[in-house]
């Protein structure tokens, strides 16, 4: 099991690069985590997972099914959140406070781990945020309780690059109980960049406190694959034309814009002054629409929109925004006017709609006309069904899309990780494959990890 002294240490992509890797020498490794908090998902059959352990189960050469991730917490607000649960909404469990949330995910959580561990040669598990969030232990069902339950051998990863890494190692050790302790194989340094002459003599200092060695330095690596929240922009950055994509607060899926970095200049942008000069804005989906609908307002962002002349593209919850009203008859998330830029109304359901699909755009002219006539593997995760109050160009087919002029909006995830709509619209296609970034990864930890520590 993978897990961290804090969040954004890197467990994700470390446990993505072991699973190639063991996958490379022949063993049948499936990826878990027993509870994931993000608001990046994708589609798999019988709902939704975090985007992490899908793309940990792609590396690992296996089909990604929800037991992978048997309870995903999608945050919509500060003290409000949707509770999936084996890839769908529990709505109940969705409106109790967090900690009454614990004793009635433990079950499905155990049953998930237990039964793709008697159909896998091998296990590796993922931890969430820190196994010392002592305020938390309690009601922590991702770390040391799943650990025990697997009987896995744990490895524990500090961000380096951040600083106080040992502390955070040696810290983190202190405040577990003394069985947790015991579970603890190996300590990971992780995005190291510098000298390591300079390392010495921390870890042995760190080995004799704690009885647990250093098994791993791992290098800061460029390695293409999304962060858990999908909003950081690394210094390899592209530098070609601008693309501005809205961050409101509860702003999702915004891991698919990780290939675009490769192509063009990615700006997260928070206020109307981020939105000017940009080549293309994009409005990305968003868990609570209504809430980011008037965040846009409050920032001025909306205003920028409605007087900015470059393209402006509406990705699911940004295609809702883009019409002229929300409908909310069953609660879901907030009815209201929206920005009016497309004669559309979007009515939220109770049901959500969880969907692989293939969507073929139709023809279109300036700015969208390289998108014409080709088809996009994507996926559909919305509560939300939009349709047209007047004539308006059907972008592509089923109701999936609509255009007027420089603005479009699209129902379905995953344009710009198919590398030929990416070259339509910005000029370039990105180099680097996911397969790619799989095999970067297994290259460094079997280069600068333990492995043998780690299968034990």
């Amino acid at each position: 099991m993978v897990q961290g002294v804090s969040s954004s240490a890197g467990k994700s992509v470390i446990t993505t690069a072991i699973a190639r890797a063991l996958r490379r020498r022949g063993v049948d490794v499936v990826p878990f985590k027993a509870q994931n908090m993000s608001n990046n998902a994708r589609v798999v059959e019988g709902g939704e997972i975090g985007t992490a352990q899908y793309l940990q189960a792609l590396a690992a050469g296996v089909v990604p099914d929800v037991r992978m991730n048997p309870v995903l917490v999608k945050p919509e607000g500060d003290t409000r959140s949707q509770v999936v649960i084996l890839g769908r909404p529990d709505h109940a469990l969705s409106a109790l406070p967090w900690r009454e949330r614990a004793s009635a995910l433990w079950d499905v959580i155990e049953s998930s781990l237990v039964s793709l561990q008697r159909e896998h040669e091998f296990m590796l598990l993922e931890g969430a945020g820190s196994p010392a969030e002592i305020n938390l232990q309690s009601t922590d069902l991702a770390n040391m309780r799943t650990a025990a339950t697997a009987g896995a051998r744990v490895i524990l990863v500090a961000d380096i690059d951040r600083g106080g890494a040992f502390a955070h190692l040696y810290g983190t050790w202190a405040l577990l109980a003394e069985a947790d302790r015991t579970r603890i194989a190996g300590f990971v340094l992780n995005k190291f960049r510098g000298d390591a002459a300079l390392l010495p003599p921390a870890p042995e200092q760190l080995a004799e406190l704690t009885g647990v060695p250093t098994i791993g330095v791992l290098p800061w690596l460029r390695h293409g694959l999304p962060d858990e929240d999908g909003a950081f922009v690394t210094a390899s950055n592209g530098n070609g034309p601008t693309v501005a994509v809205v961050r409101y607060p509860t702003a999702s899926n915004l891991d698919e814009y990780k290939p675009l970095e490769q192509v063009a200049h990615v700006r997260w942008a928070t206020a109307p002054a981020d939105v000017a000069g940009a080549s293309l804005v994009v409005l990305p989906g968003s868990k609570h629409v209504a809430a980011d609908l008037a965040w846009l307002r409050a920032s001025g962002i909306a205003d920028a929109l409605a007087t900015h002349d470059a393209p402006l593209l509406g990705i699911c919850g940004g295609l809702q925004m883009l019409g002229r009203r929300l409908e909310d008859p069953h609660g879901v998330d907030g009815s209201g006017d929206a920005l009016g830029l497309l004669p559309l109304v979007t009515r939220f359901e109770r049901d959500k709609t969880t969907r692989e699909t293939t969507a073929r755009f139709g023809a279109l002219t300036y700015p969208w006309a390289g998108l014409s006539g080709k088809a996009v593997h994507g996926y559909e995760i919305r509560h939300g069904e939009t349709t047209a109050e007047e004539d308006v160009v059907e972008a592509v087919g089923d109701g999936l899309g609509f255009a007027a002029g420089r603005v479009l909006g699209i129902s379905f995830h995953g344009l710009f990780e198919d590398a030929d709509a990416v070259q339509s619209l910005l000029g370039a296609m990105p180099e680097t494959s996911l397969e790619q970034a799989f095999e970067l990864l297994a290259d460094a930890v079997e280069e600068h990890l333990d492995l043998d520590a780690v299968l034990g």
